[in-house]
């Protein structure tokens, strides 16, 4: 697992690079605030739920949740799972709306 501070994912999405972000946080933080990522709340990747995410598994895989503790958890299991390369957001979204 890797970490990427909200600074170079803003310039990264910017730049128009092709992105897979995963959002792990829950339906309603998500209708809150969110960035457009995949929504996968982590207890459903926790049970294996991950059928919409299964061609990702070669890519490189951004995961944020509010404040980078949930995303973290999300990309162990992600890795045991057979994922190549997971990337941990810092301070996930709470660090995203200092940019966004």
């Amino acid at each position: 697992m890797q970490t990427i501070t909200a600074a170079e994912l803003k310039t990264r999405k910017d730049s128009g690079e092709e992105l897979f972000i995963l959002d792990v946080r829950e339906q309603s933080e998500y209708d809150a605030v969110n960035m457009g990522a995949k929504l996968i709340p982590l207890g459903k990747i926790t049970n294996g739920e991950i059928d919409e995410i299964e061609d990702w598994r070669d890519k490189e895989v951004i995961i944020h949740c509010r404040s980078g503790m949930r995303s973290m958890q999300a990309c162990m299991i992600l890795e045991q799972m057979g994922f190549a390369k997971t990337v941990n957001l810092a301070g996930g979204i709470l660090a995203w709306s200092e940019f966004a």
